[in-house]
């Protein structure tokens, strides 16, 4: 009886390392990409108060016209 061709297949496959350095940049990429994501996160939540402030404080200054 011949061997599963697919079984030999997979297994060549899982321990082929031809594409391991794909790999590790797609993890390192996705990576980067979710602790940038997370940073602008947290500055877009923080940046309402201080937007505020500064509208406030603009807001109550007066512009002289006269010289």
């Amino acid at each position: 009886m011949k061997p599963c061709i697919c079984k030999t297949r997979l297994l060549k496959s899982i321990h082929a390392e031809d594409g391991a350095v794909t790999v590790d940049w797609v993890v390192l990429t996705a990576a980067v990409v979710s602790l940038g994501m997370i940073v602008g996160l947290v500055i877009w939540n923080n940046s309402g108060s201080i937007a505020q402030m500064i509208a406030s404080y603009i807001g109550s200054q007066e512009v002289v016209t006269t010289f």
